[in-house]
């Protein structure tokens, strides 16, 4: 059982986000496991990113490189599990472009840090792809249903 309330990983998301925008490498990576990983659908290279340095780099490149800029949009917070989803937009202004998609939080019980965030895009599907999934992703091993009922 964990230790840490709703209203806990609320606040570490909220300082996560601030910590993307401010591209600040330290806070990023105290906000993770060291061990964490970062899920994403097809289509980026590298990914998913393992490890809490690996993930604060990244998202500093993206500020430095893309002028990225990330708000939240909506957050929901499990009352009995250490879980959470968000809304968010990745603002890309460098380019002039936006991503608007959702994430689910996996939370570490003994010390609340972000453990996993499983990223999903509000995006066109990839059609050179059979399944669209997150890469790298134990499907099975998790329980997910692995064809149609």
């Amino acid at each position: 059982m964990s230790i840490f309330t709703p209203a806990d990983h609320t606040a570490l998301i909220r300082r996560y986000f601030k910590a993307c925008n401010e591209a600040d490498h330290a806070t990023l990576v105290d906000c993770f496991t060291p061990d964490a990983v970062h899920y994403f659908p097809a289509g980026l290279p590298d990914i998913p990113w393992r490890g809490a340095e690996t993930i604060a780099k990244k998202w500093v490149w993206c500020v430095e490189t893309l002028g990225s800029q990330w708000t939240i949009e909506k957050i929901l917070v499990s009352h009995d599990s250490p879980e959470a989803v968000i809304e968010w937009t990745h603002w890309k202004n460098k380019s002039g472009t936006a991503l608007r998609g959702d994430e689910w939080y996996r939370f570490d019980p003994q010390t609340g840090k972000i453990a996993e965030i499983r990223a999903y895009y509000a995006a066109p599907a990839d059609r050179s792809v059979t399944i669209n999934e997150w890469v790298d992703f134990d499907y099975a091993g998790r329980g997910y249903h692995l064809k149609s009922a």
